[in-house]
């Protein structure tokens, strides 16, 4: 199981990402309203080395359409690792719905008593 925290009113989570001999271990926001994978700034992306390898349309919380840099990466948690698709912006780092799905996560945020909990259930 994954523990996350609350830092005001926002739940945070640590994901593990790489790319070629670099990795990472970035608190991300975990953000149910994002269905994608990751997102993670371009000071990240460089400093992983990720190569952008294209651009996929992406609609923000405000019902924008933006476009947005997409690369590629591996994820780790607990033991298990993934390829997962990575949109690089200068938004907050966050972790989606798509990023749960493909480690078998099923996700309790508890905001009465402020407590993330990732339970694997594969």
């Amino acid at each position: 199981m994954v523990s996350g925290v609350f830092v005001e009113n926002t739940p945070f989570i640590k994901v593990i990402v790489g790319w070629g001999q670099s990795v990472q271990a970035p608190f991300v926001v975990l953000d149910t309203g994002f269905t994608g994978d990751l997102q993670v700034t371009h000071k990240i992306a460089t400093e992983l080395g990720l190569q952008v390898a294209g651009v996929t349309r992406t609609q923000i919380a405000n019902g924008q359409v933006i476009e947005v840099p997409v690369a590629l990466a591996i994820a780790a948690m607990e033991g298990a690792v993934n390829y997962i698709q990575v949109l690089i912006s200068e938004s907050m780092p966050l972790a989606g719905i798509s990023f749960l799905s493909k480690f078998g996560y099923k996700a309790t945020v508890d905001c009465k008593y402020r407590a993330i909990a990732l339970e694997r259930m594969i």
